[in-house]
């Protein structure tokens, strides 16, 4: 194996497709199974798939005339936290990935800017960027851990749904708070 050869391969990871292996033959194509680590930053703040996590990845990757067309399913589990009450929560999110990565020179790489489309850049394709933004536009921005969670009491930070339906903390207008001084407490202390 030629130095430089060696030294290109040395980039082929669980993310990244070498098109040499489908061939720049527009209607070749080559699937894709595999599983690969979720990166940092796979996620939101209140959910994500935690680094390291596997992603299964499901791809045919089809050769064009302008560059390769990868499509399929990405897999992964999901981890986070209810907004509501702060619980854990455990999902999993399936995502559709149909993206153009174009050759250099291509008509595409030569009409789009560089944030339009994806390239393929010294015969690899790099999934992750791809997986990812399509990953986080399903992710819910406010995720639940059941549609019809009550979240916490804002006076003792209990979960609602372990409270006795008569549950309420007694709150004074602060307007009113030097008056009920001077009157000597409440009503109750009477």
């Amino acid at each position: 194996m030629s130095q430089n050869h060696a030294a290109h391969t040395a980039h082929v990871g669980p993310w990244v497709i070498d098109t040499r292996e489908i061939g720049h033959r527009a209607g070749s194509s080559r699937a894709y199974t595999r599983s690969a680590p979720a990166p940092t930053g796979f996620g939101l703040d209140m959910i994500k798939v935690p680094e390291g996590d596997p992603v299964q990845l499901d791809l045919l990757a089809e050769s064009v005339v302008e560059g390769v067309l990868v499509s399929g399913t990405a897999v992964a589990t999901l981890a986070g936290e209810c907004v509501r009450c702060l619980d854990s929560i455990s999902d999993e999110v399936e995502v559709e990935v149909r993206e153009l990565f174009a050759y250099p020179d291509s008509a595409t790489d030569v009409s789009t800017d560089d944030d339009e489309v994806e390239r393929v850049v010294h015969d690899l394709i790099d999934l992750e960027p791809v997986v990812r933004d399509a990953m986080l536009l399903s992710l819910p921005s406010a995720p639940l851990c059941s549609p019809d969670c009550q979240g916490l009491c804002s006076g003792c930070g209990v979960k609602w749904a372990e409270l006795a339906p008569d549950h309420t903390h007694e709150t004074i207008d602060p307007r009113w708070a030097a008056l009920q001084e001077q009157l000597g407490g409440t009503e109750e202390e009477k």
